[in-house]
C-alpha cells in the first residue's frame, strides 16, 4: 500500500492540474498577441496615433493623449516597430485581466468564477486579439476596470479612501477617450441607489474623487480652451447628429458586437448583466448596479444610435469587462439563490460552451491574418482594407529619386500617417488641408520644402482637379503614374502619384482657410 504522503500528494498535483492548464492557456494567448502585434503591418488609425507619440502637446482634436502616451511607452522600450508601437495593449490586457479576476473574486470568494471573467475575456476578439491594436480603448479598458476595482474594493471594506483610488482611475479614463462619461450614470447609481446613499452624499470622498479626476483631466480642458473647444465641437457632432433611422446600421452594430463579443459569448452575459440588474437594484446591492448599469445604459444608447448612425467597431470595447465580472458573478449566485439544478446546470453549460467557442474562433482570426494567403471578406475586411502600401511607399520612393523632389504632400489624414510611419522621418510628410488636426506640432523642415519640388501620394478620386481643395491649392500638379493597393490580390485602393511645384504649404492657416478645417465624420 502506498503510504499516506502518496495519497496527498497525488491529490494535490491533480487538484493544480486544471489551474496549471489555465496559466498555460493565458500565457499560450498572450504569447499569440504578441505575434500578431509583431508581425500585422499597423493600420491607418494606428500609425496616426504613432504620429501623435511624436509629438509634445497636451491633447489632440480627435481624442485626449492617453493613446500617444501608450505608443511613447513602447516605443522608447522596443524602438518604432510594429511590436514596439503596439506593446503597452499587451501589457494593458495582462492588468485588466488581473484586476477583473481580483474583482470578480472579492465578491464571488470563488477562485473559478474569477477564472470564467478572465476566460470569457480571452474569448472575445475585442480582448482576446485586438487590445494589440493601438486605439484609445485600450488604455480606456484598463483604466475603468480599475476604477470598477476601486469601487468594488470600497464596497468590500465600507473605506471612503478607495473614493480616492476610484477618482485617479476614472481621471487616467478621461485621458483616455471621452466615452467614460457614458458611465456616470453608473457610478452615480452606485453611489445613490444603495442605503448607504447618505453617508456618500455627506462624505467628502466622492467629491474629492471628482475633484481628483476633473484635475487629471485638465491638459485636455487646456488645449480645447486655446483651440476653441476644438475637440468637443469634432465630436460633439457625432452625438447630436440626427440622420433618417436605418436598419443596415442597425444590423452592422449588432453583427459586429456578435463577433467581436463572441457569438454565444454575447448572449451568455447579456443574460448574466440583466439578473445581475434585476438583482442589484431590488435589493440595493451596490456592486451589482455598478457593473449591471456600467452595461445596459452604454450599450442601450448605442444601440439607439444605431438606428440612425453607424457606430464605430470598438466604441463599446469599454462596457464588456464589466459585462464579463456581472456574468461570472450570477453564475456564483445561482445556487445560493436556490435556481433549479437544470438551469443551474444549463448556466454552467452555456458558459463553457461560449468560453471554448469564443478562444477557438480568436486563434482562427489570428491564424488567418499570420498564415493564410485568401481574402474571404473582400474589400471590407478590416485589416485587409488598410494593408498593402508597401506598393505605394515603393513607388513613391522611385519618383522621389527620378524627380529630385525632397518632401511629400498628402490630402487625407490616413495616407499622411502611413506615408510618415513607412519613412520615419527621413523627409518632411505634410497633409495640405485639414491643418486644424496638426495644432501646436512640431513644424517639419522647411529648408526642404519651400521652393523644393515635392511627390503629391493622393488616394483616388482625391486628386480630381474639380475636388473643392485644388481651388485653394495653386500648386502646379503633373501626373506621374497609378498605384493600386492590393492586399490578397484584391485591390483595395487607387492613389495617384503627382509631381508637385510652384506652392509651399501653410502649415498654420487661419480656422477660416479652407486647409484648416478637418472633415465632419456624422
Amino acid at each position: 500500500m502506498a503510504p499516506p504522503d502518496s495519497f496527498r500528494s497525488e491529490a494535490k498535483h491533480s487538484a493544480l492540474k486544471p489551474w496549471l492548464g489555465v496559466i498555460a492557456l493565458i500565457v499560450a494567448m498572450t504569447v499569440m498577441r504578441a505575434v500578431y502585434a509583431s508581425l500585422i503591418d499597423l493600420r491607418t488609425d494606428e500609425s496616426y496615433y504613432w504620429t501623435w507619440s511624436k509629438e509634445s502637446v497636451l491633447s489632440f482634436l480627435d481624442h485626449p493623449p492617453m493613446v500617444a502616451w501608450f505608443v511613447r511607452f513602447g516605443t522608447a522600450i522596443f524602438g518604432d516597430t510594429n511590436f514596439g508601437a503596439r506593446f503597452a495593449g499587451l501589457v494593458a490586457m495582462l492588468a485588466a485581466q488581473l484586476l477583473l479576476a481580483d474583482l470578480v473574486w472579492r465578491v464571488t470568494r470563488d477562485l473559478r468564477m474569477a477564472v470564467v471573467a478572465v476566460l470569457m475575456m480571452e474569448a472575445s476578439l475585442y480582448y482576446g486579439l485586438l487590445m494589440t491594436k493601438i486605439a484609445p480603448d485600450v488604455p480606456l479598458v484598463l483604466f475603468v476596470t480599475a476604477m470598477a476595482w476601486a469601487l468594488v474594493r470600497l464596497a468590500e471594506s465600507g473605506d471612503g479612501r478607495w473614493w480616492l483610488a476610484a477618482g485617479v482611475f476614472a481621471g487616467l479614463a478621461a485621458l483616455s477617450k471621452f466615452t467614460v462619461a457614458l458611465l456616470l450614470p453608473a457610478v452615480l447609481a452606485f453611489m445613490w441607489v444603495p442605503n448607504w446613499r447618505g453617508r456618500w452624499l455627506r462624505s467628502p470622498y466622492p467629491w474629492t474623487a471628482a475633484a481628483i479626476a476633473l484635475l487629471l483631466f485638465t491638459p485636455v480642458l487646456i488645449w480645447n480652451m486655446q483651440h476653441d473647444w476644438a475637440s468637443f465641437r469634432f465630436q460633439a457632432v457625432r452625438a447630436a447628429a440626427s440622420h433618417q433611422w436605418s436598419l443596415r446600421t442597425f444590423g452592422e452594430f449588432l453583427g459586429l458586437q456578435f463577433g467581436l463579443v463572441g457569438f454565444v459569448l454575447l448572449p451568455v452575459v447579456l443574460t448574466g448583466v440583466v439578473l445581475t440588474a434585476w438583482r442589484g437594484y431590488r435589493r440595493g446591492e451596490a456592486v451589482a448596479i455598478l457593473l449591471s448599469t456600467a452595461v445596459l445604459i452604454p450599450f442601450v444608447y448605442f444601440l439607439w444610435k444605431s438606428l440612425s448612425l453607424r457606430v464605430g467597431d470598438t466604441w463599446p470595447t469599454f462596457i464588456w469587462p464589466f459585462g464579463f465580472a456581472a456574468a461570472a458573478i450570477n453564475l456564483s449566485m445561482l445556487r445560493k439563490e436556490g435556481w433549479s439544478q437544470s438551469f443551474i446546470a444549463m448556466s454552467h453549460r452555456w458558459v463553457r460552451i461560449a468560453i471554448v467557442s469564443g478562444i477557438a474562433f480568436v486563434v482562427a482570426v489570428c491564424f488567418y491574418y499570420l498564415a493564410m494567403p485568401f481574402n474571404f471578406i473582400g474589400r471590407t475586411d478590416p485589416v485587409g482594407g488598410e494593408a498593402g502600401y508597401e506598393s505605394i511607399v515603393t513607388r513613391t520612393e522611385a519618383e522621389l529619386q527620378k524627380t529630385g523632389a525632397t518632401w511629400i504632400a498628402t490630402s487625407d489624414y490616413r495616407t499622411y500617417a502611413m506615408l510618415r510611419w513607412f519613412f520615419h522621418g527621413r523627409l518632411p510628410v505634410v497633409q495640405i488641408n485639414e491643418r486644424g488636426r496638426y495644432q501646436g506640432f512640431r513644424e517639419p523642415d522647411m529648408s526642404l520644402i519651400a521652393g523644393h519640388a515635392g511627390i503629391y501620394v493622393g488616394r483616388e478620386p482625391d486628386n480630381n482637379p474639380s475636388a473643392s481643395l485644388w481651388a485653394s491649392v495653386p500648386a502646379k500638379r503633373e501626373p506621374l503614374e497609378r498605384v493600386d493597393r492590393v492586399w490578397r490580390g484584391i485591390v483595395m485602393d487607387s492613389y495617384s502619384i503627382e509631381k508637385f511645384t510652384g506652392w509651399t504649404p501653410q502649415l498654420s492657416p487661419p480656422p477660416d482657410s479652407p486647409l484648416f478645417d478637418w472633415r465632419w465624420l456624422a
